[in-house]
């Protein structure tokens, strides 16, 4: 099979912006909020700290150089062991959708992972701490998309290694086999084409029964399924970017009132309801 980009069509519709706020020498305990529509993306370069989450009294000591992903609103402090403090840069990561992210969706709460396990990262860690120090034209533009190449090294680490590091099976346990990687990639890229159980195995290069099975063990979802939530996540989308259900329904494949009825089916409310529901929060 040839190689494909397992992550190219899901982030293209799916965008994730980074923006820095933190880089220095942190000597006293500080504490991150949760957010709505929020994550946090830290980078411990040296030192050694305390991690705590929410409100658990106890923390867990991190001794070495490590990323430290959030990706959904979570409430986390640092706590600095030693009076020379760590040094540490920070950003947050704006994922687009949400919680319905589908990224958002198939991480756990936090992430963890020793920087010298992601292999090529030290380089671009290396280029974000020159782009920090060197105030220059373009200087926050850099800074930013660097926290953005930093997270996807480390996606594509995850994805290389399914079922480590805490990642639950679902999406990225699909995405690390070949074949069913496959699948999901064309159903990410065309979510409204007339896909089959027999279309989509052909593209996975497998046998129908055998793909079918494959999918279900690795994703923990028929393809059926799968691509119906898929395409109700691409249809929240569109939902909130205010493009009418007719187009939504036709660009994903349903016809007439087929979208809003299966939409129902799986949210307990309308399009419309769940899109004005989604707005509330914004004119409040």
């Amino acid at each position: 099979m040839e190689p494909i980009d397992r992550l190219d069509a899901l982030l293209r519709r799916f965008a994730v912006q980074a923006q820095q706020f933190y880089d220095g020498n942190l000597c006293h305990t500080r504490q991150f909020p949760a957010e709505a529509g929020r994550g946090f993306l830290h980078i411990l370069r040296a030192g050694q700290m305390t991690v705590r989450d929410g409100a658990a009294r106890e923390g867990k000591l991190v001794t070495e150089p490590m990323i430290l992903l959030y990706p959904r609103p979570h409430e986390h402090a640092f706590m600095p062991v030693a009076a020379e403090g760590v040094e540490l840069a920070c950003a947050t990561l704006d994922f687009h959708g949400g919680n319905s992210h589908p990224l958002v969706a198939a991480l756990p709460e936090v992430l963890t992972v020793p920087i010298s396990e992601v292999g090529g990262l030290e380089a671009t860690l290396d280029l974000l701490a020159s782009e920090i120090d060197a105030i220059s034209c373009g200087h926050r533009h850099i800074v930013d998309r660097l926290f953005e190449v930093v997270l996807l090294k480390l996606l594509r680490h995850l994805l290389d290694r399914p079922g480590q590091y805490g990642v639950p099976a679902g999406m990225f346990g699909g995405l690390a086999d070949p074949h069913i990687a496959a699948a999901l990639a064309a159903m990410h890229e065309a979510p409204g084409s007339a896909w089959t159980l027999e279309t989509l195995a052909k593209t996975a290069h497998m046998s129908r029964s055998a793909f079918a099975a494959r999918f279900h063990e690795l994703v923990g979802a028929t393809p059926h399924d799968y691509l119906t939530s898929w395409r109700l996540t691409v249809g929240k989308q569109m939902l909130r970017d205010q493009l009418p259900v007719s187009q939504i329904a036709a660009e994903l494949g349903y016809s007439g009132s087929s979208f809003s009825r299966v939409f129902a089916q799986r949210e307990g409310v309308s399009p419309r309801a769940w899109v004005n529901r989604v707005r509330e929060p914004l004119a409040g």
